[in-house]
């Protein structure tokens, strides 16, 4: 305000108590000067002149310069008494001062901002890294009002909640737990696949506890300079000291938390293993750290060091799994919020249709869905939608089966309608929920297998049947065409993939016996995780698994063909089904193939129902354990 009445009175207060200039023509400048009425002149150097009058008033005049008035102008300026002044070109004062200001500031500028981060540098670690911030800490700092989040908005996953509420309960009532001898956790590390939500949970968390919350990223820790990632951690916890209580969260920590190299390795990286140290030093050293509580985040525990993850550091490891039927139920819940459904869309069949499905592509799936009511010029979302939505995340976009020649349509239609028959006919099998012969993806033809309960255990009916509908497509082709095709490259790949865990994993070979040989750990982003060795079995033994699944595989499609060979005419009238509808729902299928569909109550709570009834009698005869063996995998099955 002040600067801006300056500028105003410096335009206008002038302006009030001086006359405005007259403009003269030379002629009357001239005539002027003969009657004697111009008091001063002054001559600028541009052929403008300048002056006051004897009457008061200013005048300014443009002096011609060709024809140049010469000495004329000037004798007769002298004879009329007129006092003449003359300005040069050159600098004015005011552009001299500019001059001198702007050559100060290139050198004031510059030593100034260098003392000031001279100073931050020594503050925090001192050296070049602190000169330009590299060994400040890059954590965001969430203040209790700032961080909306809460439980409520992390829909199901109410074991994960619950473990994790326990640290809210720390930092808001600790008398509660001192009164009873209990010590608050140091750390609580999530663990689970890629999108289910872990770093949900950690705003959750902030928004439930009202402490200072600090969320920062393992990647954050390491740039190019040396000793930047330990100083930064030091920071850190410098910084949640000052505002404890307070709550650390490292997203990603794989990225610093890697297992430190061992003796004679030949490549290492000290930069990692510094900061991992001053880490373990800050969460469990000589300096005890009060009032502060971490929370990380991986999806590659497999990788992290032993020391980081011993109690006293990481008291506690939370299992955050893949939603299951119910969880993501209220996850599509939430999603769908703000968006309008139409009556028929059953959020209930929409999340048993997603197994396997996280928090991420759940919300995937609903824009997907919203998507495709856009392109139909809908404001309201319908069944298809989100039928079509789940077909694009898993397969892709579909196409037309008009890029299928006759033959080829003839013969997809045949080795799907295989798929979908035996998985209908045999008792443990996942409910058909469609089959099509549109192409999609790299996938010509698709048989739709849903679960109608999330299962935990596998027993050996189960995978037996599920390596006959695998197969199913192929026997199909055997029965009805009389020749194999290469359709069924990915159902030979994941039927052998299933019959090798099955000899190896779960002990289910006669021949091998009740051994194991895993392939590793848990590997949340694929790949299966890394073996105990390339191969840490004998010659004869992976000999012996080579020929058991075989026979595995043999004894699959076998039965597969049987089954097929048996209800020929059926086979036969779903496949013209298929070409006639190229989609058709579980329910016709169910219809051909004579067999009531199957709904939640055929879903007993025995795992192996064949084996089950042989140790019962066995039972009764006092020769049979009391327990029942099943086998335990981590997929699902059939699919």
């Amino acid at each position: 305000m002040a600067v801006a009445a300056f500028v105003l009175l410096f335009f206008v207060l002038p302006a009030t108590r001086m006359t405005s200039p007259v403009t003269l023509t030379y002629s009357q400048f001239v005539r002027d000067v003969a009657a004697d009425k111009v008091s001063t002149v002054t001559l600028n150097p541009s052929g403008s002149a300048t002056g006051l009058l004897k009457d008061g008033h200013g005048y300014t005049v443009v002096i011609p310069q060709a024809p140049s008035p010469g000495a004329s102008l000037l004798d007769q300026l002298q004879r009329n008494k007129v006092q003449v002044t003359a300005t040069t070109i050159g600098p004015s004062f005011a552009s001299q001062v500019l001059s001198w200001v702007i050559l100060l500031l290139v050198l004031a500028l510059p030593g100034y901002l260098w003392y000031r981060l001279s100073k931050r540098g020594a503050a925090t670690g001192g050296g070049l890294a602190g000169i330009f911030g590299a060994g400040q800490s890059k954590a965001k700092l969430f203040e209790a009002s700032n961080v909306t989040t809460t439980f409520a908005d992390v829909a199901g996953y109410d074991g994960a909640k619950a473990e994790v509420a326990e640290v809210v309960e720390f930092l808001k009532r600790p008398d509660r737990y001192e009164r009873a001898g209990a010590m608050p956790p140091r750390g609580i590390l999530m663990v689970g696949p890629p999108g289910t939500g872990k770093t949900l949970l950690a705003r959750a968390v902030a928004g439930e506890a009202g402490v200072a919350f600090f969320s920062v990223t393992g990647s954050s820790f390491v740039e190019m300079f040396v000793g930047v990632g330990a100083a930064r951690v030091r920071d850190l916890f410098a910084e949640a000291r000052k505002r404890a209580p307070a709550i650390v969260f490292m997203d990603e920590i794989d990225a610093i938390g890697q297992r430190r190299s061992g003796t004679g390795v030949v490549v290492s990286n000290d930069e990692r293993e510094q900061t991992l140290n001053q880490l373990l030093a800050e969460m469990d050293g000589f300096d005890v750290t009060k009032g502060i509580v971490v929370l990380a985040a991986t999806n590659r525990p497999e990788v992290l060091d032993p020391a980081l993850l011993r109690p006293g550091r990481f008291d506690r490891q939370v299992q955050i799994p893949l939603p299951t039927l119910s969880d993501r139920l209220e996850i599509l819940k939430v999603h769908c919020r703000g968006k309008r459904l139409d009556r028929g869309v059953d959020l209930g069949v929409v999340a048993r249709g997603t197994p396997g499905f996280s928090g991420a592509d759940l919300a995937n799936l609903v824009n997907e869905a919203a998507i495709n009511a856009a392109h139909d010029n809908r404001d309201f979302l319908v069944a298809t939608d989100f039928d079509q939505a789940r077909d694009r995340v898993i397969l892709g976009r579909r196409e037309g089966s008009n890029v299928l020649l006759p033959d080829e349509k003839e013969a997809v239609a045949v080795h799907e309608a295989g798929h979908a028959l035996v998985a209908a006919l045999v008792p443990k099998a996942d409910p058909v929920a469609k089959v099509t012969i549109l192409p999609a993806g790299q996938a010509l033809g698709v048989t739709e297998q849903l679960p109608l309960t999330d299962r935990h255990l596998y027993g050996e009916d189960y995978l037996y049947d599920s390596l006959a509908v695998r197969l199913g497509g192929r026997a199909a082709e055997l029965v009805e065409l009389g020749q194999g095709s290469t359709g069924a490259a990915n159902d030979l790949a994941s039927a052998t993939e299933l019959a090798v865990r099955m000899v190896r994993e779960f002990g289910l070979s006669k021949e091998l016996g009740p051994v194991g040989y895993p392939e590793g750990g848990p590997a949340y982003l694929g790949g299966g995780g890394a073996g105990l060795s390339s191969r840490p079995f004998a010659e004869e033994t992976q000999g012996l698994i080579d020929a058991e699944v075989r026979a595995l595989l043999l004894q699959a499609e076998q039965r597969a063909v049987a089954l097929l060979t048996t209800e020929r005419d059926k086979l036969r009238r779903l496949a013209d089904l298929l070409i006639a509808k190229e989609t058709v729902d579980g329910a016709d299928v169910y219809a051909i193939a004579g067999v009531r569909e199957p709904d939640r109550l055929d879903q007993g709570t025995t795992v192996a129902p064949g084996r089950a009834a042989a140790s019962a009698t066995e039972r009764q005869a006092g020769t049979a354990p009391t327990s029942v063996a099943v086998a335990e995998v981590t997929e699902p099955g059939a699919g």
